[in-house]
């Protein structure tokens, strides 16, 4: 029986299951809401729902070899555990790999939603054959996930490639990480809401004065449409972002820089002011070297990255 490994990416609104053979082929993939009730067990409870539907629809045809997740979380890879959880904070300090471990009877594999990302497109995405990149992820907050020789940059306790927590205002707004003026506060889809709610006054002619709740979404549809408000947002991520990366490509000199995440689909009204901003601020020939890269696996990014560290594990590789 061909061998198989379930792979999950647990998000704040939801929770994605796929079942990815070692080639990185999707078989089967199920989806429900993440539980909103902030109880530990109620999401345990959702993760086991999505595996048992899995394995109803593969079983007889698949061995299932290993279980990899994707959390939003500062975790602990080696031992398997979730130190902290900042949108889910009922899994602080859940001892994830153990739990599934004893009734699942397959090795766990736990990583940041982030790295993951980062490795899902290093493996089947936009990095491919890349072995120095760096992956941004443009979502309610800024993840970050840094490959250098081929091998996922995790740090001494795990949390390394935070780009969303470098400081780009010394006396900027607040984050919630507890430090102010990250990248995360200019360059996030929920920043992108405050910088055009804060700018409003600047722009009383814009299109987005008659809206009473304010989107990422209809801020980017206006400046497609000329608004000068919301082309005056969009220049400030990509300025904000490219203070961020451009002393990531001096510190690191990657070939490659992969942004993806929700956000990023106002990549034609940020990049060329990131371009520059990375120009302006990085030696000049790796700044002209790195290739800046949209996302090409959007959703699935995470899932499969989750997938190829579980089916590294039960290889008994240490690829990544």
């Amino acid at each position: 029986m061909e061998k198989i490994v379930l792979a999950a990416d647990l998000g704040g609104t939801n929770l994605r299951m796929a079942a990815v053979d070692r080639e990185g082929k999707v078989v089967f993939r199920n989806r429900m809401s993440t539980p909103s009730h902030g109880r530990l067990e109620d999401i345990i409870s959702a993760i086991y729902s999505v595996i048992e539907e899995s394995k109803r629809e593969l079983e007889g045809r698949y061995e299932f070899a290993a279980f990899g997740a994707a959390v939003p979380a500062i975790v602990n890879s080696q031992e398997g555990k979730i130190l902290r959880s900042p949108n889910l904070p009922e899994l602080n300090n859940f001892d994830f790999a153990t739990r599934f471990y004893s009734d699942l009877g397959i090795p766990v594999v736990l990583e940041n939603d982030a790295n993951a990302a980062a490795v899902g497109e290093n493996w089947k995405g936009a990095s491919q054959g890349v072995r120095n990149s760096i992956h941004v992820t443009l979502g309610t907050g800024v993840g970050g996930g840094i490959i250098i020789d081929g091998t996922l940059l995790r740090g001494v306790d795990g949390t390394a490639g935070e780009i969303g927590h470098i400081a780009v205002e010394p006396d900027g707004h607040p984050c919630g990480c507890g430090s102010i003026g990250c990248v995360e506060q200019y360059a996030s889809a929920s920043a992108i809401v405050r910088l055009a709610r804060s700018l409003m006054a600047d722009h009383p002619e814009s299109m987005l004065r008659s809206h009473l709740d304010i989107t990422p979404l209809e801020v980017y549809e206006a400046g497609m449409k000329g608004d000068a408000l919301s082309l005056e947002v969009f220049r400030l991520v990509g300025r904000y972002l490219g203070i961020a990366l451009g002393g990531l490509v001096n510190v690191l000199n990657p070939e490659a820089i992969v942004i993806g995440g929700g956000a990023s689909a106002g990549w034609i009204l940020f990049i060329d002011h990131l371009e520059q901003e990375i120009k302006r601020r990085a030696f000049p020939h790796p700044a002209e070297r790195v290739r800046l890269m949209r996302s090409e696996l959007g959703d699935d990014a995470g899932i499969l990255g989750a997938a190829y560290l579980a089916s590294e594990k039960f290889a008994g590789s240490d690829r990544t």
